[in-house]
């Protein structure tokens, strides 16, 4: 037997999520600092590996190593919701070398957030990039 509970964050969890998540699509690093917490905690399991950091300006500025820069950019997909009160965020990101004709990659990243009025943990998980294959005729 499969018993749903459903429970809500905070209200003001949900502008704090969107504003991360608004801010990534637009790739505006310094409002997305501005919905993080003074203290944030960002955990990441990434290829290479897992990393650390703390503070909203470190954790702004990892997103913009990723995603900021010439390179074309779209956010494919996304979503925010909650598991427990926890709140999830996804997105699937897609990138093209700006102007080279060369091939994309695309990416996708799942949060587990604890929000207040701010971000105040991000634990993420990434498939790393993956480059696009050619479509077979």
């Amino acid at each position: 037997m499969t018993t749903h509970l459903e429970t809500q964050p905070t209200d003001s969890a949900w502008p704090a999520a969107a504003t991360l998540l608004d801010s990534l699509v637009r790739r505006d690093f310094p409002t997305l600092a501005t919905c993080l917490g003074t203290q944030v905690r960002f955990r990441a399991l990434v290829p290479p590996g897992p990393f650390e950091l703390t503070g909203p300006d470190a954790v702004a500025g990892q997103f913009e190593k990723w995603f900021g820069g010439p390179d074309e950019f779209e956010v494919v997909d996304a979503a925010i919701g909650q598991v427990g009160e926890r709140v999830y965020l996804r997105w699937r990101v897609h990138m093209n070398p700006a102007g080279t004709g060369e091939t994309g990659r695309t990416a996708e990243q799942h949060v587990f957030a604890t929000v207040t009025d701010r971000v105040d943990t991000l634990d993420l998980v990434c498939s790393g990039w993956q480059p696009d294959r050619p479509v077979r005729a």
